[in-house]
């Protein structure tokens, strides 16, 4: 099966996970702000209820992007539960797939595979479905350069409960930093969109603290984040956008490196700092994130 062209990385804020079986939560869920929301056929959702939530998961889809969000779906891992979900998920309308535990490049082949195939059994462009990875296991580090690699992928991030249980720690700052950063550089270096603060995914309950933590992550180079309450959609939005004084710095720089090439210079002083071309570059990646 041949594979997408590689397309630049998205940029989604905030990921609002969704029950996919809880048709109240669904109704609502484009009024809470998030970029994008991830209708749950996983842990949200018992086993006993999988069925239901993939019979009504179409409807969901539609319902969820009502206001603009993009619509994802977060998929079992395994395969009996993955095949029903990948065939009921996989519709005119879904942005991506959440691809949970992820630990090889083959397995990631094999999922982009098959949607590749129903893609085209339905009508659908050829690669208008994307791969949202989760890494959960200690398993997959080895791996993660590999991992990134598929041009379907758009972004990938730490599952922080699931490696925290799988490493038999707790989730925290301290425990999350090394796996974090490792995610955070092998997505940097496939160019696809880092998601994930360096903390548990559940601690939302003290908002401030909550966002001191998106803060932490967007200085080391996070630019988004699943999230599991409605009450983390708006911090993250904000923690993972540019502040007023952040544009007004880029477009200084950006102004006065046009300025520079003119004269023939390759760095210039700007605020008593030398600014040169990996400066201009995190200037313009501020004002491309200003514009979205």
């Amino acid at each position: 099966m041949s594979t997408p062209t590689p397309e630049p990385a998205p940029r989604w804020r905030s990921l609002l996970f969704v029950p996919a079986h809880v048709p109240r939560f669904i109704d609502g869920a484009h009024k809470r702000g998030a970029d994008g929301l991830v209708l749950d056929l996983e842990d949200a959702v018992p086993a006993g209820e999988k069925a239901g939530a993939r019979d009504r998961l179409a409807d969901a889809i539609r319902a969820v992007s009502r206001d603009g969000a993009v619509a994802m779906v977060r998929v079992n891992h395994g395969l009996r539960d993955l095949v029903r979900d990948l065939e009921a998920a996989v519709v005119p309308g879904l942005t991506a797939l959440v691809v949970p535990k992820v630990e090889h490049a083959g397995y990631v082949a094999e999922v982009a595979d098959a949607v590749a195939g129903i893609e085209a059994e339905r009508g659908m462009l050829h690669g208008s479905v994307r791969l949202v990875l989760q890494v959960e296991t200690p398993a997959a580090f080895p791996h993660l350069d590999a991992i990134a690699s598929h041009p379907r992928i758009a972004a990938m991030t730490l599952g922080p409960e699931d490696y925290a249980a799988a490493m038999g720690g707790v989730p925290d700052p301290d425990t999350l930093l090394v796996p974090s950063f490792a995610v955070l550089r092998a997505a940097r270096a496939a160019g696809i969109l880092p998601l994930g603060f360096i903390d548990s995914i559940g601690a939302y309950r003290d908002l401030d603290a909550f966002r001191a933590t998106v803060e932490r992550a967007r200085r080391f180079g996070f630019r988004g984040s699943l999230a599991v309450h409605p009450a983390q959609v708006a911090i993250l939005n904000e923690g993972f956008g540019p502040t007023a004084v952040e544009i007004d710095w880029a477009r200084r720089v950006v102004a006065g490196n046009i300025a520079a090439q003119v004269e023939g210079r390759g760095a210039f002083e700007l605020d008593g700092r030398m600014i040169d071309a990996p400066v201009v570059r995190r200037a313009a990646d501020i004002l491309a994130s200003a514009s979205t």
